[in-house]
């Protein structure tokens, strides 16, 4: 697939000639499921960009990948929409994901899995699953996606792709429809390390329809990408002992490139992983279950029928809309919101994340960026994992990132015995997009994955 960089400085009948082709490729790769419905164009010009299904594009239908939302129809832009129309690009095709973007693999979609195109039989991560996909099976020359605790980076990584996770606040969460408020943050997914900044540079700045949206102007990243940068780097060693020995070879193996390349390798630890988890899962929970009470049959989407009374209809609505996944973290989030035990679980998991937040800083204080592994191990098979607890432990190296607000950008660093892609990312200090990008475009160079 041609690279969103050179797709740019095509003319329009080029462009429409590559949308034709697109079009194309999407029915005859069905298997994959990374589209939820054919590619099409709110604009007829610009370089067409694929929209995870939580971003709303006006007049297209936008479901989250739940049967509750099944026939809504976006009223508006989102402004990363907005914004990629007046930097030379389009929405175009709507990607799968995990309903309400609550998954790793993208299994809880109502419109069925995605597949990851590098071996159909493994998961392509998630939530940002079907965007990931696309762009690695070369149907798709970019994709938007959004990151509550690595569902950018982790599909990115199972697929063989490049996922930047923003600051939190530099990109517009306006038109994104909310899991977890305080985590949400939409970025790219793309080819390499090049096509990340120019999406990102496009998406990025203040935005006043944003409350939580940090007044800076729209980063110019692409244009100041220097390979030739040196960088003081954390390692955290202690990471390592919840790797699969594929991963753990993977991250010394960068180091050790990292080293050749001039940069400085300092250790650190940080607090165990196991209080990520749950001070991840406690607050996503919470703000999710009450986010999504506005899923109700009386504004949006679908309403049961066989209605009783005003009860019935909020009981069968919701009962008959969302997925068990959905479901069970609605149910756990509102279980530490209630009287009783909010003190004991939602109070200290925000004391936890300021923990975590503080330890990102004092790491910062002594380098310039982190290296850490994505995933425990390389896209596990459909079915391999026997319960929730399962998916949500292969989330451990990434929710950090998002409890802290802090960037992070995942690119390919090598592949498993079984030719599987492995990722890892590169963390930086709240706005050093630049920092991060420069040493993955560095590395991305002397590295030269190829994937067949």
């Amino acid at each position: 697939m041609i690279t969103l960089k050179k797709a740019l400085s095509l003319s329009e009948e080029e462009l429409k000639d590559i949308k034709d082709d697109i079009s194309k490729k999407v029915k005859e790769k069905l298997e994959i499921n990374a589209y939820i419905s054919e590619p099409l164009s709110s604009l007829n010009k610009g370089v067409p960009i694929l929209i995870k299904d939580n971003i709303n594009v006006k007049d297209w239908e936008i479901t989250c990948a739940s049967k509750i939302l099944k026939g809504y129809i976006s009223p508006y832009n989102a402004t990363v929409i907005h914004k990629l129309h007046q930097n030379g690009m389009c929405a175009y095709g709507r990607a799968n994901m995990d309903e309400f973007a609550m998954g790793s693999t993208t299994e809880s979609s109502c419109y069925g899995r995605t597949k990851n195109p590098r071996d159909t039989s493994r998961v392509p991560g998630g939530s940002s699953g079907g965007s990931a996909a696309a762009v690695a099976g070369g149907i798709a020359i970019a994709a938007l996606g959004s990151d509550t605790g690595g569902s950018i980076r982790q599909p990115a990584a199972f697929c063989g792709c490049v996922g930047l996770k923003p600051t939190y606040g530099r990109v517009s969460r306006y038109g994104l429809v909310a899991y977890s408020s305080s985590l949400d943050q939409i970025g790219p997914i793309t080819q390499n390390i090049e096509d990340c900044a120019i999406l990102f540079d496009a998406i990025s700045g203040f935005d006043k329809m944003d409350s939580t949206s940090f007044d800076l102007p729209s980063t110019q990243t692409f244009s100041k990408l220097d390979e030739g940068k040196r960088f003081k780097i954390a390692v955290l060693d202690d990471y390592l002992k919840d790797a699969d020995a594929e991963i753990q070879k993977s991250y010394q193996d960068t180091i050790k490139t990292l080293q050749s390349l001039g940069h400085q390798i300092v250790s650190k630890s940080m607090l165990d992983t196991s209080y990520h988890i749950s001070a991840y899962y406690i607050i996503c929970t919470a703000e999710a279950s009450s986010n999504l009470a506005r899923f109700d049959g009386v504004r949006y989407g679908n309403r049961a029928g066989n209605l009783n009374d005003l009860k019935d209809l909020y009981i069968k609505t919701r009962s008959e809309g969302f997925g068990e996944e959905v479901k069970r973290r609605i149910m756990l989030g509102s279980f530490v919101l209630s009287s009783g035990y909010y003190d004991a679980y939602y109070i200290k998991a925000q004391k936890i994340r300021k923990l975590i937040k503080k330890q990102y800083e004092q790491i910062f204080n002594d380098v310039d960026m982190i290296l850490s592994p994505i995933a425990p191990s390389v896209a596990p098979k459909f079915g391999s994992s026997h319960s929730p607890l399962d998916m949500y432990l292969s989330d451990i190296y990434t929710i950090g990132v998002n409890l802290a607000g802090v960037p992070a950008v995942s690119l390919p660093v090598g592949k498993s015995k079984d030719k599987l892609p492995i990722g890892m990312q590169l963390i930086g200090k709240n706005f050093d997009e630049q920092g991060i990008l420069d040493c993955a475009y560095g590395l991305e160079k002397i590295l030269d994955i190829q994937f067949d």
